[in-house]
C-alpha cells in the first residue's frame, strides 16, 4: 500500500476539520430560528394555502364525476338535442365557412368551477381554517 503524500495528507486533514465544524455548526440550530420560521409560516399564510391547494385539488375530481355522472345527463335532458350537457353544440355557417362552438362542454367547466369554489368555500369556513393563520399587525 502506498503511503500517501504531505499534501494529500494536509487535505485529508482539512477536509476532515471542516466536516467536523460543519457537523457542530449543524447541531447548534438555536431556538430562535425555529421560533422564527414558525412565526413565518403562521403570519405568510402557507398553512392555508396548502390547506386550500390540498382540499382543492381532491374536491375537484370529486366535482367533476358529480356534474359528469350527474348533472351533465339531467341537463342533456333538459336542453334541446340529443346527448348530455358537455356535447351540446352549434353551428354557425357564413358563406362555405363554418364554425362550431361547444358551449355545452363551457357550462360544464364553468358550473364545475362554481361548485369546486363554493365547496372549498364552505368547508375552510365550516371548519374554521381561515382562523390558522395569525394577522399580522
Amino acid at each position: 500500500m502506498a503511503k500517501d503524500s504531505p499534501k494529500t495528507r494536509a487535505a485529508k486533514s482539512a477536509a476532515a476539520k471542516a466536516a467536523a465544524t460543519a457537523r457542530k455548526k449543524a447541531k447548534a440550530v438555536p431556538a430562535e430560528h425555529v421560533n422564527g420560521f414558525m412565526e413565518f409560516i403562521r403570519t405568510q399564510g402557507v398553512v392555508g394555502l396548502a390547506v386550500g391547494l390540498v382540499l382543492g385539488v381532491q374536491i375537484k375530481a370529486v366535482v367533476d364525476s358529480l356534474i359528469a355522472s350527474f348533472i351533465n345527463p339531467i341537463l342533456g335532458l333538459v336542453l334541446p338535442g340529443t346527448g348530455d350537457l358537455s356535447k351540446k353544440t352549434f353551428t354557425i355557417t357564413i358563406g362555405d365557412k363554418s364554425a362550431l362552438f361547444t358551449y355545452g362542454a363551457f357550462i360544464s367547466v364553468l358550473l364545475s368551477f362554481v361548485v369546486v369554489a363554493a365547496v372549498v368555500y364552505f368547508i375552510i369556513k365550516g371548519l374554521k381554517l381561515d382562523k390558522l393563520d395569525k394577522k399580522k399587525d
